[in-house]
């Protein structure tokens, strides 16, 4: 049975596993869901993922939810060759790369939600002073991480540059970056460089930034 992945091409984290999948060049079937119309709170949908978010992912009779799962799971997986650079089997090496995984789940992908559901729900009008400096706190953090190194864990694309380029590209929109940030932008500029990130996250966040700022501009009409 062929791998499906359910998504919204807009989504932060299902640019991440769609830039992951582009990487190991999986055959996959896609399975467009409607976050927006309720689609992942049909019963079905709960059934397979109780979070009813996006990205899910099927292989078989195995369902998994959350693309930090999802990506690491993929390369482990179905790797090859990739595995040794993307998720290394490095103890330490993998560990740090779990752990900028971990920031992205529990730091920068809930400010930028804690920014997103208001406008797209309840007409906010876009974030609030406190919500921007806690982005740019987060944005310290991440430049403190690349301090030492060209990407986040080493001077190789692992998997935890995918997931967070989904994921700060998407706040770039909202609260650009500065000169405050340098090694933070030079390492976003690298990564828009590369194939995966210009036909698996630039598509899909063209669609998201389109249909913030047209929120905007209702929301404050």
């Amino acid at each position: 049975m062929p791998l499906v992945l359910h998504k919204t091409d807009g989504s932060p984290p299902v640019r991440a596993v769609l830039m992951t999948i582009d990487i190991l060049k999986l055959k996959v079937e896609f399975v467009e869901v409607n976050t927006l119309a309720g689609e992942t709170r049909r019963p079905e949908y709960v059934a397979k993922n109780p979070m009813h978010t996006v990205p899910l992912l099927e292989d078989g009779n195995f369902t998994l939810a959350d693309s930090h799962a999802i990506i690491t799971y993929l390369v482990s997986k179905y790797g090859g060759e990739k595995r040794a650079e993307l998720y290394p089997n490095d103890f330490s090496t993998r560990a740090t790369i779990d752990q900028r995984l971990y920031f992205d789940a529990a730091v920068l992908f809930p400010r930028l939600i804690s920014i997103l559901r208001p406008v797209f729900r309840d007409k906010a009008t876009g974030p609030t002073a406190q919500q921007i400096e806690d982005v740019k706190e987060g944005y310290g953090m991440l430049e403190r991480y690349l301090q030492k190194s060209e990407y986040l864990v080493g001077s190789t694309i692992t998997l935890a540059d995918i997931s967070l380029a989904a994921t700060v590209s998407t706040l770039n929109v909202i609260v650009p970056l500065t000169e405050e940030f340098p090694k933070t932008i030079q390492w976003l500029n690298n990564l828009k460089g590369t194939d995966f990130y210009k036909k698996a996250n630039e598509p899909g966040l063209t669609k998201i930034t389109e249909f913030y700022n047209l929120s905007i501009k209702n929301n404050s009409s």
